[in-house]
């Protein structure tokens, strides 16, 4: 049966901090617009502040829609799966905002200390509806699996991008190619591939 609550209860909060990976829905408002979905997994990434409020810190990829949808509409939803133990599906509904590496918004989140390779923005999301799923339509359905860790492939090829001496080449580069616009046109990222931090 399904269920839905305003926030999300405190045994999903406990529940969402064993997850080992989560997956991210947007969508622009145009009606022949791309959806996205992107699946998320890298360790320590995503973060639970309390019932109405979670954040991840969004990590260099191949494009960047979620940040150009979030932009215009702010819709976004974030998945979880049970993929061992009882079936479960979590759905966390809610509105979207984006912090760009290189504003103050982003350094309330993330300290350089603690910012992982890549590290392009903060996703942070106001939740306002929650809804799990244990019947034979939802996780009755989502086979099981083996944790066996964390890739680490993107953190390594974001580090050596950021370590580039080649102005043409280093992750700013990257972001000023792939990441400042949507496939289909909305805007990106515009303060993190220009913010004179390193």
């Amino acid at each position: 049966m399904g269920k839905f609550y305003d926030e999300i209860p405190e045994h999903l909060i406990t529940w969402i901090a064993k997850q080992q990976m989560f997956t991210v829905a947007t969508a622009p408002l145009s009606a022949d617009g791309h959806v996205n979905i992107s699946s998320k997994g890298v360790d320590g990434t995503f973060h639970v502040v309390d019932g109405k409020r979670v954040w991840y810190e969004d990590l260099t990829g191949s494009g960047n829609e979620t940040i150009s949808h979030i932009r215009e509409n702010s819709r976004i939803t974030i998945l979880f799966n049970a993929f061992q133990g009882p079936p479960l599906i979590c759905r966390l509904f809610g509105t979207g905002t984006v912090h760009e590496f290189g504003t103050p918004e982003y350094d309330s989140f993330i300290s350089p200390e603690t910012r992982m390779p890549g590290s392009r923005a903060v996703i942070v999301m106001d939740v306002h509806k929650v809804g799990t799923c244990t019947s034979q339509s939802c996780g009755y359905g989502v086979p099981y699996y083996t944790f066996d860790g964390h890739r680490d492939t993107i953190l390594n090829w974001c580090s050596q991008l950021e370590k580039s001496s080649n102005k043409e080449k280093d992750l700013k580069a990257w972001w000023r190619a792939e990441n400042t616009k949507s496939l289909d046109g909305l805007p990106g990222l515009n303060v993190a591939s220009v913010t004179e931090r390193p």
